[in-house]
């Protein structure tokens, strides 16, 4: 194998690239394996992108031939590997055959045409994958990439692929020099193999560079450790915040107790399914933009339901608190059971745009994937569009007045059953645009609100009835103190922890952190 490697480095330093021949591609797929890996060797030396193409569609299995003619399947159809022209299949094609010694060396071939590819990006992807696993095999091969590498990023990453590499070297002073290197490597998985060279190590002095270097790595990892935990507390806080915003409405602004909340959450992610059935079904070219139907359609859904809640329920029972909570409880019921019999017991998925799959990679360790920024950044937008709509809008003007004054606001000449209704239907639409969020980061399901809703409630009534700063502090609060409890306790004793410190602070302040000024409200 080494000397494999070698020869096919020697090759890649030889000349300029050339189209792939017939001859050549007849070559790399038919006969004995000592003649294949010879034809890969040459293939490499000097391939294109139809070589590179070729090369891959053999380490997938997606070639055949026929005669001496080969050809590489896709979707069925068959292709020429040098022109990439649809060529007609023979019905007798037979599949071309890798053993496990043809594998390896097509993976190393694409490994070096990847390392020495022209695209930047492609080069960092390869130079991630032998970072996973590192083999001193393949340490010439990184030798020359690290030579003729003129990106700073990439280098010093191909720097510590070599180190990690020479660990398992049998010469001490490179295993010495490659301890010392690792030392400024940011990647958890250098400290794992770093942890189990150590175990492994019989020379003293090598030993204790390992552990210099496994400290050193330890001080640096924990920064983005932390990093971590406060972004998981934010992204859980801004869910928080997307699902209490609702119900700062319902329940801090109009009194009632809405069980059935988490229930109008669920239909707004469930309109998100269907929208996603739609675009997936009729209009499978804008799939990635579906998200964007779905934000009205679930706000609209939920908002509908509120609507008809209210002018069917609701509104008999202002003023009577335990019949309301009870009565909404009861809703919930017969949601969940609506649901069940339109769409199943089963959850349903709902897949994510491709602009919001992935993320970013920070600090080595620390990687905040694009679902959750995105979540977060719509948290604030719904917040500060609810704070305009409420303060400086007229039915925003009506709700205040009705919430703090009923008889006088009548007496004004406003229509409090109206502004009822256009309130409860605003909450419920936020509470379906909570759904929609919620789709891209799980499973949909009957289930889905009842996860939630306690959790809503107690950041509620934490930041205040009725108030809507003390709403967002109290859910990106209680967001990042359960995710630093949960780092080290545990995920059950983080969520017991958190409730007992909200009853200790409730008990000590009934109000919550902001409480409504006024003659008669408690200082």
């Amino acid at each position: 194998m080494f000397k494999r490697l070698l020869l096919l480095l020697a090759l890649l330093a030889a000349g300029a690239s050339h189209a792939l021949t017939p001859q050549e591609a007849r070559a790399l797929a038919l006969g004995d394996s000592d003649a294949r890996i010879e034809s890969l060797n040459k293939a490499v030396a000097a391939a294109d992108d139809r070589t590179a193409a070729f090369l891959q569609a053999l380490a997938d299995d997606a070639v055949k031939f026929a005669g001496d003619k080969v050809f590489v399947v896709k979707d069925g159809k068959g292709f020429d590997p040098v022109t990439g022209a649809e060529a007609a299949l023979p019905d007798g094609a037979e599949d071309v055959i890798n053993n496990n010694r043809m594998r390896g060396e097509l993976d190393t071939a694409l490994a070096a045409l990847k390392l020495f590819s022209k695209d930047a990006k492609l080069r960092a992807a390869a130079v991630a994958e032998l970072q996973k696993e590192p083999d001193e095999a393949k340490l010439p091969l990184i030798e020359k990439a690290y030579a003729a590498e003129q990106v700073a990023s990439i280098k010093e990453q191909l720097a510590l692929v070599r180190a990690a590499a020479l660990l398992g070297s049998s010469d001490r002073a490179r295993r010495l020099e490659a301890a010392q290197m690792l030392s400024a490597s940011r990647s958890p998985a250098t400290r794992g193999l770093l942890l189990q060279r150590l175990k492994d190590e019989s020379d003293a002095e090598v030993k204790g560079a390992l552990q210099a270097s496994i400290r050193n790595l330890e001080g640096s990892l924990v920064w983005g450790e932390r990093a971590a935990a406060v972004f998981s507390g934010i992204s859980l806080g801004s869910i928080l915040l997307l699902v209490a915003l609702g119900l700062a409405i319902t329940y801090g602004l109009m009194g009632v107790i809405n069980m059935a909340h988490g229930e109008l959450m669920m239909i707004g992610a469930y309109a998100t399914y269907v929208v996603q059935g739609v675009f997936q079904k009729y209009l499978p070219g804008a799939f990635d933009w579906y998200l964007l139907a779905a934000v009205p359609v679930s706000f609209a859904a939920s908002a509908l339901m509120g609507a008809i809640l209210e002018r069917g329920v609701i509104r008999f029972l202002y003023g009577r608190p335990l019949e309301t909570l009870l009565a909404t409880w009861g809703i919930s019921l017969v949601l969940m059971q609506l649901v069940r019999s339109v769409f199943g017991a089963q959850n349903v998925g709902v897949e994510n745009p491709s602009w919001m799959s992935g993320g970013v990679q920070l600090l080595g360790n620390l990687q905040l994937p694009w679902n959750r920024l995105v979540i977060v950044g719509f948290a604030f937008a719904v917040l500060f569009g609810m704070a305009f709509l409420i303060s400086r809008t007229r039915l925003g003007l009506f709700v205040r007045g009705v919430t703090q004054n009923r008889p006088i606001a009548s007496c004004m000449g406003v229509n409090t059953a109206r502004v009822d209704t256009y309130a409860f239907a605003l909450g419920s639409g936020i509470a379906g645009l909570a759904g929609c969020a919620l789709s891209q980061i799980g499973n949909v399901g009957p289930d889905l609100g009842q996860a939630y809703i306690v959790d809503s409630f107690m950041v509620v009534v934490l930041g205040g009835v009725g108030q809507l700063a003390g709403t967002v502090y109290a859910a990106l609060g209680l967001g990042i103190l359960n995710k630093f409890i949960e780092g080290w306790a545990g995920a059950v004793l983080a969520k017991i922890t958190v409730l007992v410190l909200i009853v200790v602070f409730i008990q000590k302040r009934p109000q919550g952190l902001f409480a409504v000024k006024g003659r008669s409200a408690e200082a």
